[in-house]
């Protein structure tokens, strides 16, 4: 048996089996497409150069940690002071010397302000330490002025009257520091 196969001749027939071929092999395709995941592309999406940020909302303790605020006070004309100015004073090398029958100590007065000058009314005492019965040996008194942030040192002493002086303790004590603004 022999297949015969119909071709037509007139324009009706040829156009009707050219369109289901095309749709065919359009179904087949997109049929082909789809089962294999890239029918369609994803849609581009173009964000705006002005698009508003997301906002977030927190649960933020402020009991946590206070918020900062500055304060702004202005500044004093004249810095406070305190007029015990023994703070500002450093004492080293007490000593006593047999052959001048001399007693000396170095002190050193910082003037801690860098806008004000300070006169210091000084006095150093060396005591008995043994006992230490509240006695002094002797006393050394002098005012000295100290610039802005300066530092100025000088050696106390004094001399003791008595021709021979056996053994005996002492310390030295800055008992007085009188600081007065300039």
């Amino acid at each position: 048996m022999k297949q015969r196969m119909r071709t037509g001749t007139g324009i009706r027939g040829g156009t009707r089996t050219g369109i289901r071929a095309a749709v065919a092999a359009g179904l087949a395709l997109a049929t082909v497409a789809t089962v294999s995941g890239c029918a369609f592309g994803r849609p581009r999406v173009r964000v705006p150069v002005s698009f508003p940020s997301p906002t977030y909302s927190s649960s933020y303790d402020a009991s946590a940690s206070p918020a900062y605020e500055p304060t702004y006070s202005p500044s004093p004309t004249q810095e406070t002071y305190d007029p015990d100015g023994r703070s500002d004073v450093r004492g080293s090398s007490c000593d006593f010397s047999d052959s001048l029958r001399q007693f000396t100590y170095t002190v050193s007065i910082t003037n801690p302000s860098m806008s004000d000058s300070f006169s210091y009314d000084m006095a150093v005492n060396w005591m008995k330490a043994k006992p230490a019965d509240g006695k002094a040996y002797g006393l050394h008194e002098r005012s000295i002025t100290v610039g802005p942030g300066d530092t100025e040192t000088y050696t106390a002493k004094y001399t003791v009257n008595q021709s021979s002086i056996g053994q005996f303790w002492f310390t030295c004590e800055i008992t007085r520091a009188h600081k007065t603004r300039m």
